[in-house]
């Protein structure tokens, strides 16, 4: 939105690599507060990876689409509705499957780069928020032409019900869902199941009762 309000100050560039640089700040400055899950896909792969309780998800999901509303109307209400209210849509000349596709390639990246670097089912420290903020902003370098590199429903969902237009938001949901899947069955391929008693989560210890057992 700056981009288009500023008619091009803001490059391809800057417009990929600052959600990298935000992401980075927050998991310093939240991690150790609620995990730092900025992202349903996110808070589902914790969740089916048995370090984080089932009974928090709707919360998370709940607080992230807030988040993502809030700050959309924050937007429509600085510039109007320029720039499709930052809107994630397939680039020129890329159909609906290629976007999805993209999507659900991206996210399982994602999902790996955080798994491989959280403490538990938090995102803390300098491993996991170099490794996260750089993977995010090298995606969207590579990948914003073809499907705007969201990765995240609630990122897209919010601009798309303030325009009120739903006709690809379908893809930034079920991409990063489907993703997200991928990305925890690759992770226990690559390192077996979770250890659950005890794990730390975002909001204190996941014991036994948590865990559903």
């Amino acid at each position: 939105m700056v981009a288009a309000q500023s008619n091009g100050k803001v490059t391809l560039d800057m417009i990929v690599v600052a959600p990298g640089l935000m992401v980075m700040a927050i998991i310093y400055f939240m991690g150790t507060v609620s995990g730092a899950h900025l992202n349903p896909a996110v808070t589902l792969a914790f969740a089916l990876r048995r370090n984080f309780p089932w009974w928090r998800v709707p919360g998370y999901i709940i607080a992230q689409l807030a988040g993502g509303i809030a700050a959309a109307l924050f937007l429509r209400m600085m510039f109007g509705k320029v720039g499709n209210l930052g809107a994630t849509v397939p680039g020129e000349g890329v159909n609906y499957v290629q976007a999805l596709l993209m999507e659900i390639l991206l996210t399982a990246g994602l999902i790996n780069t955080i798994l491989g670097t959280a403490s538990g089912a938090r995102n803390i420290g300098t491993n996991g928020a170099l490794a996260i903020g750089g993977y995010i902003a090298l995606a969207g370098l590579w990948a914003e032409p073809i499907s705007g590199a969201s990765m995240n429903p609630a990122r897209s969902l919010a601009p798309d019900l303030l325009r009120a237009d739903l006709a690809t938001t379908w893809i930034y949901i079920v991409g990063p869902l489907v993703g997200a899947l991928i990305g925890v069955v690759f992770e226990r391929i690559l390192k077996g199941p979770a250890t659950v008693t005890g794990t730390i989560t975002a909001q204190g210890t996941l014991d036994d009762e948590d865990s559903g057992r």
